[in-house]
């Protein structure tokens, strides 16, 4: 099994839990990702690309498996920051 998942990484919590809220409320996860993500995903829209199992840390595959496609995860945190997590494809 592989996935495909974009994100938008911060580095505080309270920041993420903002972004989540205006992704709920309409706004386009890929325009956030390239205004406030701190991975150099964000200037493909936080397009993280196909990858298997043990490719991602626990937390984040973790999530990225219970996402139904085209969902966005709640705010996940690693060691890297907080994430969220949107699944595009699972083949």
């Amino acid at each position: 099994m592989e996935w495909k998942a974009s994100h938008i990484l911060v580095k505080e919590k309270a920041l993420a839990e903002q972004l989540l809220k205006r992704i709920k409320s309409g706004a386009r996860f890929e325009a956030l990702a390239k205004e406030h993500s701190t991975c150099p995903s964000k200037s493909k829209g936080g397009d993280l690309g196909w990858f298997g199992p043990g490719k991602m840390v626990k937390p984040f595959e973790e999530a990225v498996i219970k996402l139904r496609i085209g969902k966005v995860s709640g705010v996940v945190r690693t060691q890297f920051g907080y994430h969220l997590i949107k699944k595009t494809g699972e083949r």
